[in-house]
């Protein structure tokens, strides 16, 4: 949960940090090691101010003896999304998100029948969380991802200054979790910015909304996925989820109108010639929604209901709340958009995007996981091929780019 707004807050370098990898670069880590250790001892005051005993500092920190050189790389250099808008959704929502989430919503059925009941979220919502936060848990499995928590919010809290103040606060709430006994120090992981378990909440958001629903005494979302599911649910439920309301519609817009910026009601939207392109009515034709058109007027366009603006609460980016409900309608059934993204190439599918990869990596221009999402590692591949190939280096997944390599 909120990895990506933290990625923003922990962008651009400050001096302190800046130093600190000017030390670790000039051969001299030890120096950089013996300056956290004293930062680590003096903490120790701090976190006993906040009621954390001598006991749970000590099994926290044990072993955690150097900061953590990638976390202060990613916090250093994590760009702003600028790709274009169809690469965010490929990734995200495609026929693999789409199956898999569907032999989710039936391996834990009783667990979700359960969630839905005590909190009124669609269960659809809560397993497209699950695969846009964790890909159904896979992340967990992967120690590439997976960090000691105390060790990146204490390196976070030392090397940069300007972020200080948030890791620290981060870092007492993650020993609290500690102290309370719902996870153990060896099992206390999460991403480099301290997003944990199967739902990614940062720790003061696992402090305000998890929840024990397994009922073993702890609330425990990295292991127990009835736990991580409805403590995403609570936390929707606690910021005003209208149970049995939608997220929002895919609307086909009247051509060279304009449209009001704010929010109107639907009935005011129908008025306006705005219609569903299944030529359904709007189910609650009094609830307001707001337009928005995130591909410009020639890609699809929604109407966005206070659901929408709910799930922001979770990750406040429009892409992410709409791609969590987009993906949470196909895996309920309700069919892919009626019109698509702008593309400038012929779209593959996620079988192809495997198949692209393994080619790439047969030819060697790519050494990472074939897994089928296009990320910086792949474009590089494809755009070192495109140009031994004499294609245009865009490093699009396109079907052009498959159909080349096929001839190889």
């Amino acid at each position: 949960m909120l990895v990506r707004t933290l990625s923003r807050r922990f962008s651009g370098a400050v001096a302190a940090a800046g130093l600190f990898l000017a030390v670790i670069a000039s051969g001299n880590p030890a120096h950089a090691d013996a300056g956290f250790k004293q930062w680590v001892a003096g903490f120790r005051a701090t976190a006993a101010q906040s009621g954390i005993s001598r006991s749970t500092y000590d099994r926290a920190f044990r072993g955690v003896d150097s900061p953590d050189l990638e976390v202060i790389e990613k916090a250093r250099y994590q760009p702003e999304f600028t790709a274009p808008v169809w690469d965010y959704f490929d990734n995200r929502v495609n026929e693999h998100s789409v199956a898999v989430g569907r032999q989710m919503a039936q391996k834990w059925k009783p667990w979700l029948d359960r969630i839905e009941a005590k909190y009124g979220v669609d269960r659809h919502i809560l397993l497209a969380i699950w695969s846009m936060e964790s890909n159904y848990g896979e992340i967990l499995k992967n120690d590439r991802v997976m960090r000691n928590v105390v060790r990146s919010l204490a390196t976070l809290a030392y090397a940069d200054q300007r972020r200080a103040k948030f890791a620290r606060t981060q870092l007492i709430a993650a020993l609290k979790i500690l102290q309370s006994g719902d996870i153990d120090e060896s099992h206390l992981t999460g991403s480099w910015a301290g997003a944990m378990g199967h739902t990614q909440f940062i720790p003061t958001s696992y402090q305000a909304y998890a929840v024990d629903i397994d009922g073993n005494g702890k609330r425990d979302i990295w292991n127990s996925v009835p736990d991580a599911l409805a403590t995403a649910a609570n936390l929707l439920r606690k910021n005003g989820w209208q149970t049995g309301r939608t997220w929002g519609y895919e609307v086909s817009l009247p051509a060279g109108r304009k449209f009001p910026s704010g929010s109107v009601s639907l009935a005011k939207w129908a008025e306006m010639g705005v219609t569903r392109p299944s030529g359904k009515r709007f189910t609650n034709p009094a609830e307001n929604a707001v337009l928005k058109v995130p591909d410009g007027r020639g890609g699809p366009a929604f109407l966005m209901t206070r659901n929408f603006f709910v799930l922001k609460k979770y990750n406040n980016a429009d892409k992410y709340a709409l791609a969590v409900g987009l993906l949470a309608d196909q895996i309920a059934g309700y069919g892919q958009l009626a019109r698509d993204w702008q593309r400038p190439f012929t779209r593959l599918s996620y079988d192809e995007k495997l198949e692209l990869q393994q080619r790439l990596s047969a030819h060697g221009y790519y050494d990472g996981k074939a897994d089928g999402k296009i990320g910086e590692g792949s474009k590089s591949a494809i755009k070192a091929f495109q140009v031994q190939a004499g294609l245009s280096p865009d490093g699009h997944p396109s079907l052009e780019v498959l159909q080349s390599l096929r001839q190889r």
